[in-house]
């Protein structure tokens, strides 16, 4: 996988250029924004490479995984390395949790480098293509993706803020096994026009119910300020790649027995998938 190495050469160019633009927005207008490197596409025949988009607790990670097994790549949750390192107490972990814990987003030089280390394990393993979950978060880190490599296509997944805060507080993950919940049932009533919306809580089997913890920065005042920062600096990625005739933009009509056939019919992936996928 190619990508790594010009992952890490544009980890390099991107500290350079923010030190070169005193702090200010790559491709603001300033004047100082990124050199475009020509677009590198990949051979013929080559697997899918997609990016999901969405708010914190909209469903990235759940379809990303799914999906990743549909089609044969690999779902990269840039969410789950920086929780990886943290579990690892490494030199990183103590700055890592200070900014996890407080909502904020994590450098542009830190998220690339934990990225560029995981993309070389997976090209060691073999691997080729990829679902990129939680990174482009900013206009800068998608100039660097689309200066590297070439993005097939990018899936915006949409839901109600109302939904998304109640998913966020009722995630809960196994002690033990590490398996993902949610114990919210959300049942918004139809009104004004909008449709009503139910999404089933995701419980856990009877020998994990008793494990159950909550994510550090699932409260409710983080969640509310991770939202509030995904609407300042990564809506504008949404325009980024909408004008690039890569963005899909998919409403979730409710859980995941609702969402998942007709996300799949919008990737045109059709019923086989449909049918190879209902055990998932």
């Amino acid at each position: 996988m190619a990508v790594l190495k010009r992952l890490m050469l544009a980890r390099a160019s991107a500290v350079v250029a923010r030190g070169l633009c005193s702090g200010r927005e790559l491709g603001s207008g300033s004047g100082c924004g990124p050199k475009q490197l020509p677009l590198q596409r990949s051979p013929e025949g080559r697997n899918r490479q997609w990016v999901f988009l969405g708010c914190p607790g909209v469903g990235k990670g759940t379809y990303s995984s799914r999906l990743s097994g549909l089609v044969g790549v690999p779902h990269i949750s840039t969410g789950d390395l920086v929780r990886d390192e943290l579990a690892a107490s490494g030199p990183l972990a103590s700055q890592l949790a200070e900014i996890v814990n407080h909502g904020k987003l994590v450098p542009d030089e830190i998220i690339i480098d934990l990225l560029s280390k995981r993309l070389e394990a997976g090209e060691a393993k073999g691997e080729t293509g990829f679902i990129l979950d939680g990174f482009p978060r900013t206009v800068r880190q998608a100039e660097i993706l689309e200066g590297v490599t070439d993005i097939d296509l990018v899936v915006n997944l949409k839901l109600r803020e109302e939904a998304l805060l109640a998913k966020c507080l009722g995630r809960r993950i196994c002690s033990q096994c590490g398996g993902n919940y949610n114990i919210a049932s959300i049942d918004i009533k139809g009104e004004n026009g909008q449709p009503g919306m139910y999404m089933a809580p995701l419980l856990p089997p009877p020998h994990c119910a008793s494990k159950l913890i909550t994510r550090s920065d699932d409260t409710e005042e983080v969640v509310k300020e991770r939202l509030r920062i995904y609407n300042e600096l990564t809506k504008p990625v949404e325009d980024f790649y909408r004008q690039r005739g890569k963005l899909l933009e998919f409403d979730l009509p409710g859980g995941i027995p609702e969402s998942w056939p007709k996300l799949l019919q919008a990737l045109n992936l059709g019923d086989n998938a449909n049918k190879k996928s209902a055990a998932a």
